[in-house]
């Protein structure tokens, strides 16, 4: 089977050269061969052209054909309901840029709940409806957060089609090993073969995937490689131990706490301080307590702080990092780092046995308490311990709802991750009803989606007293939009007597009722189209 070769380049024939120079220097000073000069020469001089790039076209051989392209892999998953499949149709055609103007008014913004929908779709095991794959891929080319759920949802297809098509070969690149069938963890022969002979890409892919089913065969597999690998590739494979990370894998890292690599000894310190049994956290429990005592001696028991005075060289090898930012004094910066990495249990036998809320009650000297607690902080996001997040965080409904160690709303969020999802609704309801929605939005973000009953109450009752004072509605259009993703369907009819326009007292913003009143339609409007989305996905 042949095919016609690319057309040949006219600039190689001595009469196109001819062309062009006319047509460089103008009919009016040079006549195109053939034509007479005057007002005709112009369009003689174009009819030339066109006649020479037939000519050639014409004169051309065939070349071989290019190899077809073998076909797509089948999909073995269950389709969607044929109401689900044009569900999906109007979410990728919602696409930014497809639509008309800036203000949605009271239509659902179809692009947010898509993500929302392929998790959904996931859940059910659905496979892609083949003539949807171009726009999916289109819609996570443009958007990287949609990418993990929408390639799920399109499988292997979708590698398929990114072989084909540069515009999607992020597809490629966010696939663990680039779409390569991993071998079976039975098969040690390939895995052995894979892990030596391999890509890069392919490599990650592999550890991750054994780390995830059998953390000791892929720490095995590692270490059998580790003094040959470059350093950005020992980073991002001991990376991969964050998975199932256990006890068991203290002696690799500690091994690891003397590599060559700043990053990888960092990297390793950090793994094995969140090993509370590990030699390391024992060495930092040793070094961070003999910074911090009880002073007896005042009125009220004090904890009073000794910096460390220089970073030795075993600290370095701890992963304490020695030198400190711009504007952070060096031992302040050395102290906060042994504090992080020592075992929160330390702390109840060097402070008199006292609990998390007890200990964090305690004055501090010096103005020490900030640094102190803010690196318990850190601790206790690090080491995952519920009990001194909840003592860090306070009591929601506290003034200024700081919490006795986290002193912004980053580190409340942090410290919120450590909870069980109820346990974090719960506290997040709280804030609201006492402080409001203006710094909740972050906080929002940690909690479970649906939303829990008292959480979902709390964010309407926030936003209708916020609405009956006349505030400035997209002051709240952050709030508005998680509130249209994550509040549950099932609280739309609480909703239906928000939709009118208030009444609008002498202080309110000009215009604020309708704005309210078309925020509270849409997000009714979006929960219905969400209850609807779930119903047509659990139809098969």
């Amino acid at each position: 089977m042949t095919s016609p070769s690319a057309p040949a380049d006219p600039t190689s024939s001595p009469v196109w050269e001819d062309l062009v120079t006319t047509a460089l220097l103008g009919t009016d000073r040079r006549t195109p061969q053939g034509s007479a000069p005057g007002r005709e020469a112009p369009a003689a001089l174009l009819d030339a052209a066109a006649l020479e790039t037939v000519r050639r076209r014409a004169g051309l051989r065939p070349a071989r054909a290019a190899r077809r392209p073998e076909p797509a892999p089948e999909d073995p998953r269950p389709p969607l309901p044929p109401r689900a499949a044009r569900r999906l149709g109007l979410l990728l055609a919602d696409r930014p840029g497809t639509g008309g103007g800036s203000r949605r008014g009271t239509a659902p913004d179809l692009m947010e709940l898509l993500p929302q929908w392929l998790a959904a779709a996931n859940e059910h095991g659905y496979a892609a409806p083949p003539e949807a794959l171009p726009a999916l891929l289109d819609a996570a080319r443009g958007r990287t957060d949609l990418r993990p759920a929408a390639l799920a949802f399109a499988g292997k297809r979708a590698l398929w089609l990114a072989r084909l098509n540069a515009d999607w070969r992020f597809a490629l690149r966010s696939t663990p090993g680039g779409g390569t069938a991993l071998p079976d963890l039975d098969d040690e022969e390939r895995i052995r073969l894979l892990w030596q002979e391999g890509l890069f890409a392919e490599r990650v892919a592999l550890l991750a995937s054994i780390r995830s089913r059998r953390p000791a065969a892929a720490r095995e597999l590692l270490a059998a490689t580790w003094p040959t690998e470059r350093a950005e590739d020992r980073l991002m494979f001991l990376d991969s131990l964050r998975v199932e990370l256990g006890d068991e894998d203290e002696p690799f890292l500690e091994q690891a706490l003397s590599d060559r690599s700043r990053n990888v000894r960092s990297t390793a310190a950090e793994l094995l301080s969140a090993l509370p049994g590990s030699a390391l956290a024992a060495r930092m429990a040793v070094r961070a307590g003999a910074c911090v005592a009880i002073d007896r001696t005042r009125q009220a028991p004090t904890i009073v702080v000794e910096a460390p005075h220089e970073c030795d060289a075993g600290m370095e090898r701890d992963g304490v990092v020695p030198k400190a930012p711009a504007g952070r004094g060096e031992r302040s910066w050395w102290f906060g780092q042994l504090v992080e990495a020592a075992p929160l249990a330390t702390w109840a036998g060097r402070l008199g046995g006292r609990t998390p809320r007890e200990i964090l009650a305690l004055p501090v000297t010096d103005d020490w308490r900030g640094e102190l607690h803010a690196a318990w902080c850190r601790a206790a996001v690090r080491q995952r311990d519920a009990v001194w997040s909840r003592a860090l965080l306070g009591v929601p409904s506290a003034p200024e709802a700081g919490g006795p160690g986290a002193v912004s709303l980053a580190e409340r969020a942090r410290l919120l991750g450590t909870l069980e999802a109820d346990a974090r609704a719960e506290w997040v309801a709280g804030f609201i009803a006492t402080h409001g929605l203006s710094e909740a939005f972050q906080l929002l973000g940690v909690c479970a989606v649906p939303w829990s009953g008292p959480l979902g109450r709390a964010v309407v009752d926030a936003l209708n007293i916020a609405r009956d004072a006349g505030s400035y509605p997209w002051s709240f259009s952050g709030v508005m939009g998680l509130a249209e993703r994550c509040l549950d369907p099932a609280e739309a009819s609480r909703l239906d007597g928000l939709m009118a326009v208030p009444e609008e007292a002498e202080d309110a913003s000009p215009g604020a009722g309708g704005y309210w009143a078309e925020a509270f339609q849409r997000l009714v409007t979006t929960l219905r189209l969400r209850a609807a989305m779930a119903e047509e996905l659990a139809r098969a």
